[in-house]
């Protein structure tokens, strides 16, 4: 099979798209013929070193495909069922190995593409919407980066719950991509701090460093900051004691894996986004298809916020 391993950390270059072994399944595991994988900023955070792995390394954490043989123990998973998974490494790949017990099941009237174009950036938007902060009607939520393939979803997932939504963009044309997903309200960066100021529940934050500040004054007093990512750089050391002159704010840095630990919390979470998605309630846009051979540019687009909504590789 072909696959991308990275030997070192460092720039796009180091994606290597080369021939390797087929794999063969352990104990609990599968193997899945990938039909799609997702391109995240964990990527690039796992490619540059930011994220340090250990070394050669596969890469890649999200995709979707049909099993095309299982290991020993496995029995809620058979040949030929198609399933998707988030938060394992190898996904750059035309075959990936991935524990049973992180597949979930993709329902048949949900294509493989759209599962793995799902996995990742729907359930971090479902946890962020539906646990860290549970949006409530009529609650003002600030989603960073509204035009993004997460701040698409954010918007959708917070709408649903019936709140109104804030959104902050960088052009014109990624203004029409929020409205489009639901925002109610759409402003730059450079503004939204003062136009917003003490009116937030809750600020979803992705972009980190350039807009921290502006979303801690964007809360009201009691209101939360969940700080999910950092594409523009990672937010410095925060002194607790102004979080209270701010108002008795809470912050929280979470991440996926730990609203997924628990199977049940998984196969809720993806149950939920696919019977959105076939109700129609929710729209994934994927805006990009990339060769798998072509990883690097594809980094390089999401780096450089070329893009708008959600990437994925095709073997």
């Amino acid at each position: 099979m072909r696959a991308i391993v990275i030997a070192a950390h460092g720039g796009p270059e180091v994606l290597v798209h080369a021939e390797h072994p087929d794999p063969v399944p352990g104990d609990g595991e599968v193997v899945v013929d990938v039909a799609a994988s997702g391109v995240n900023f964990i990527d690039i955070y796992h490619r540059s070193g930011a994220y340090p792995l250990p070394l050669p390394s596969p890469i890649g954490s999200e995709g979707a495909g049909v099993v095309s043989a299982v290991g020993p123990g496995v029995t809620d998973v058979a040949v030929g069922d198609t399933v998707a998974w988030a938060g394992v490494l190898g996904s750059y790949a035309e075959k990936a190995v991935v524990p049973a017990g992180r597949l979930v099941p993709v329902p048949g009237d949900v294509s493989a593409e759209l599962a793995a174009a799902t996995m990742l950036q729907g359930m971090t938007a479902h946890y962020l919407t539906h646990s860290t902060y549970p949006v409530r009607e009529g609650d003002n939520v600030l989603v960073h980066a509204g035009a993004g393939g997460m701040g698409q979803l954010l918007v959708q997932l917070a709408k649903l719950r019936g709140a109104r939504v804030f959104a902050t963009v960088s052009s014109d044309e990624k203004e029409k991509l929020a409205r489009a997903a639901g925002a109610d309200e759409v402003l730059r960066y450079d503004d939204f701090a003062e136009a917003l100021r003490g009116r937030m529940h809750v600020v979803y934050d992705g972009v980190g460093a350039a807009t921290f500040d502006g979303g801690l004054q964007a809360l009201r007093p009691r209101g939360l900051m969940a700080l999910y990512g950092a594409a523009s750089g990672p937010v410095p050391p925060v002194d607790p004691q102004r979080l209270n002159k701010e108002g008795s704010l809470f912050l929280t840095r979470p991440t996926l894996a730990h609203y997924i630990a628990d199977r049940g919390e998984l196969l809720q979470r993806a149950s939920d986004l696919f019977g959105w998605i076939a109700e129609g309630r929710l729209r994934v846009n994927v805006s990009h298809r990339y060769p798998m051979a072509q990883a690097a540019q594809a980094h390089e687009d999401l780096a450089a916020r070329r893009t708008t909504g959600k990437l994925l590789l095709l073997p």
